[in-house]
């Protein structure tokens, strides 16, 4: 039982330095700019409780009630510059300057603590008031931002840290994090390829012909999906085996970077024949952060690490933390 436990402990406490926060880091914040200009044209449009749109705020934010009182949402702000005095437009115009404000410190990585809380939590109160115009990701762009904001920030190249003089979390600290984020991805994409795996359109490539010829995803002129049927086939069966066996096979030495390369390379192409390069970024910066720089994790160096001391660290040479 002691040898399981300490087996345990050294998989979520294997010391770990921050590079992987700075690449969560600083893709979240990026992703999060582009989100804040692409819809800058449509702001009011879409969050305004009075627009001439079909789907009103007032409409969203009723069925989030219905669902629960307690999400957030862009109308719980609205009411308070009410309150104040202000107007709704002003209000909403606020939200985006304070959203891509706090967004721009994410990236060069100045307050990052409280500049990633406030980017989460605007960005989830956004997401949700327009939730029927959203999609898959604004899901993962929101569990991104969660991970980032109670990550041990700063990270090591962030200005906190080079200009702000403020200590980096602990290697220990920074193993747990990123490990939970492992996990995290790996059930994720576990459940979505078990998902497609039970429906027989994946297997046959139908359910990528519906995908890639469904405005406005129809990039691809469909003569040539149909010349390439037998590719759109061969495609779907990869993306559920790569899906459903991610959680097994990214972790062995041997057949982690085929994985790794064969999700972003899934990802790579989503972007750039659907369309939806904020869903691709994202998906790639959560697998960068997750499996990419220096991703080690095995016997042997397991065996260099220390064991965690009384302060919570573990002791570990500078060339043995893994990236």
């Amino acid at each position: 039982m002691s040898s399981l436990t300490n087996r345990l402990r050294d998989f979520l406490l294997t010391p770990q330095s921050s590079i992987w926060l700075t690449i969560l880091r600083m893709g979240l914040g990026l992703q999060v700019l582009c989100y804040g200009l692409s819809l800058r044209k449509d702001w009011l449009e879409l969050l305004e409780r009075e627009n001439q749109g079909v789907i009103r705020r007032d409409l969203t934010e009723a069925i989030l009630s219905a669902r629960s009182p307690f999400i957030p949402r862009v109308g719980w702000i609205a009411d308070i510059g009410a309150y104040l005095g202000l107007s709704e437009a002003t209000v909403l115009w606020a939200v985006w300057t304070v959203l891509m404000l706090a967004a721009l410190l994410v990236v060069i990585g100045l307050f990052c603590r409280i500049s990633s809380v406030v980017v989460w939590l605007l960005y989830l109160c956004t997401a949700k008031s327009a939730e029927l115009f959203s999609y898959g990701v604004d899901n993962f762009t929101i569990i991104g931002l969660f991970y980032l904001a109670i990550g041990p920030l700063p990270d090591s190249a962030a200005l906190d840290a080079q200009w702000r003089g403020i200590p980096p979390g602990n290697s220990t600290l920074q193993g747990l994090h990123r490990r939970v984020l492992q996990l995290h991805i790996c059930v994720i994409y576990f459940f979505g390829g078990i998902s497609k795996c039970a429906g027989r359109g994946w297997w046959n490539g139908i359910s990528l012909w519906r995908a890639l010829t469904r405005a406005p995803f129809d990039i691809v002129p469909p003569e040539i999906l149909i010349r390439a049927s037998f590719i759109l086939t061969l495609a779907g069966i990869l993306v559920c085996v790569m899906e459903a066996t991610y959680a097994i096979f990214i972790w062995p030495r041997k057949t982690r970077f085929i994985w790794f390369a064969g999700v972003l390379g899934m990802h790579v192409g989503i972007g750039l024949m659907m369309g939806m390069y904020l869903f691709a970024s994202v998906m790639i910066v959560l697998n960068l952060a997750a499996f990419g720089p220096g991703f080690a994790f095995n016997r042997s160096a397991v065996s260099k690490i220390g064991r965690p001391n009384a302060a919570g660290t573990a002791t570990l040479p500078a060339k043995h933390l893994s990236a």
